[in-house]
């Protein structure tokens, strides 16, 4: 039996997991970016301090990139004060999270290891790892190469390529680059075609130097952005009339997909409907896998309320995630209800809108006696204020005490003053959620906030996640 001290610590690591799956330390509608980072930070510290295995742990969960950096950054700082088996096992999570992480951000994370001064053997061998299982070092050099020369620097190694070594330490040294890539940055310093051969972001920063109008840069650089570079820059191409630019949405991941949706017009979402809704259910069905229909009656309450909007700095990122869960949970039902707090019934033009009754809409989920529930919502429920927690209460207490509906409520949204997302009822469990595609794994951990399962299965369950990914790891690295 799990003793008081084992329920706490199990809150704790819970608690963590969904500041580490939800804040990125940014402002969000009711929160400021200075109250976010203070409490993250806090969190991190606790973690560490009493939790350290368990900390190290939640790298194999789908915490977000911003706390995976944290995380590592906080065992490397503090690798004197683990054991050696300790420092293995952080080692090789630390090594299998890297690998998945975007380069710009491991590159920062080098920068603020450095400037931190580690520099012990288990940081150095970790770069040096990190480095040479990276596909194209040239590359890197071109598109991050601070970075890369200060890793290297940091890490006391050489290039294995001499002329990368020059590129990188001496570039006016020589005349005259073997590797395409090198040889098109020489030459883009003073041949505007040579430019185009280069990675957008390299690119950009020539055509300003060369006066390169931008739809004529934006044309003829088209054919080299990355997806996401498309996404992101297709609005602006429309406005200057750049042709080209145009997203390809085959194999566009869910969330990001729904982002980009909700970032279009409604006349352009009316206009392209067919083929955005084609796409998003294409992207749900990928993610629902051998799992499609096989969750049985499911009904969704989903937030678009005002404050779904999110921030500057997370544009409408709530209603993304609740979007993207609409068409997820469509492909995984069996039969499928989705009611929007707003009372929409056409999920393709979605906006953030008025108050969040979300007690109201838990009535009415329940009234289609599905077998699961799923809200998607912030928690902040106020048409009337405190509604939906009653009803979750009388529900689970009073009408459905055997559980034959599961209850689950995900939130999108960190809460700083609370250190945790916001919860809607103690009677519900409550996980954080950052992009529709964690939603399976989420719902399977928040059988543990219910309160039915302690420190031991939760443990047990953080290594079992943590034996496939470095399962995973392990694979990849023998290919």
């Amino acid at each position: 039996m799990d003793t008081y001290g084992d329920l706490v610590a199990a809150d704790d690591v819970l608690l963590f997991v969904n500041a580490a799956i939800t804040s990125t330390g940014q402002r969000e509608f009711h929160g400021g970016a200075d109250e976010q980072r203070l409490s993250l930070d806090f969190l991190h510290a606790y973690m560490l301090g009493n939790y350290r295995d368990l900390y190290a742990g939640v790298l194999a969960l789908d915490i977000n990139d911003h706390n995976a950096v944290l995380v590592i950054r906080r065992l490397l700082e503090t690798a004197g004060e683990a054991t050696a088996d300790q420092r293995r096992r952080e080692g090789r999570l630390i090594a299998s999270r890297l690998a998945t992480l975007p380069p710009q951000r491991v590159y920062g994370l080098f920068d603020a290891l450095r400037r931190a001064g580690v520099n012990n053997r288990r940081c150095r061998a970790i770069i040096r790892d990190w480095l040479s299982a990276r596909p194209d070092l040239t590359f890197d050099a071109v598109k991050y190469r601070g970075g890369l020369k200060r890793a290297l620097r940091h890490a006391h190694l050489a290039p294995a390529d001499k002329e990368l070594g020059a590129f990188l330490f001496a570039p006016g040294t020589r005349a005259h680059y073997t590797a395409p890539l090198l040889g098109a940055w020489r030459r883009a310093h003073h041949e505007q075609a040579a430019l185009y051969e280069l990675p957008y972001t390299v690119a950009e920063g020539f055509a300003a130097r060369h006066g390169i109008p931008r739809k004529v840069f934006l044309e003829r650089i088209a054919p080299r952005l990355t997806r996401l570079e498309t996404l992101r820059l297709q609005g602006s191409a429309h406005r200057l009339g750049a042709t080209g630019v145009r997203t390809d949405l085959a194999g566009m991941p869910l969330t990001r997909l729904a982002s980009y949706v909700l970032s279009l017009p409604v006349e352009d979402r009316l206009r392209r409907r067919e083929e955005l809704t084609r796409a998003l259910r294409s992207a749900a069905g990928r993610v629902a896998g051998p799992h499609r229909g096989s969750w049985g009656e499911v009904t969704a309450v989903l937030d678009d309320s005002f404050s779904a909007f999110g921030s500057v700095h997370k544009r409408r990122r709530p209603l993304a995630v609740a979007l993207a869960c609409h068409y997820l949970l469509a492909a995984l039902a069996g039969r499928y209800t989705g009611l929007w707090t707003s009372g929409r019934t056409d999920a393709l033009l979605v906006r953030p809108y008025g108050p969040t009754p979300l007690g109201r809409r838990i009535l009415d989920a329940l009234e289609t006696a599905p077998s699961r529930l799923v809200i998607v919502s912030d928690g902040w429920d106020n048409a009337p204020p405190g509604l939906a927690a009653e009803v979750l209460r009388v529900w689970r207490t009073r009408l459905d005490p055997g559980r034959r509906t599961s209850v689950v409520h995900l939130n999108p949204v960190y809460d700083a003053a609370d250190f945790n997302v916001r919860r809607l009822s103690p009677t519900v469990p409550t996980a954080g959620i950052r992009d529709a595609e964690d939603l399976p794994a989420l719902v399977e951990l928040a059988q543990f906030a219910a309160g039915r399962t302690g420190l031991a299965e939760l443990t047990a369950y953080l290594d079992a996640r943590a034996a496939r990914m470095l399962g995973s790891h392990d694979q990849e690295q023998t290919r």
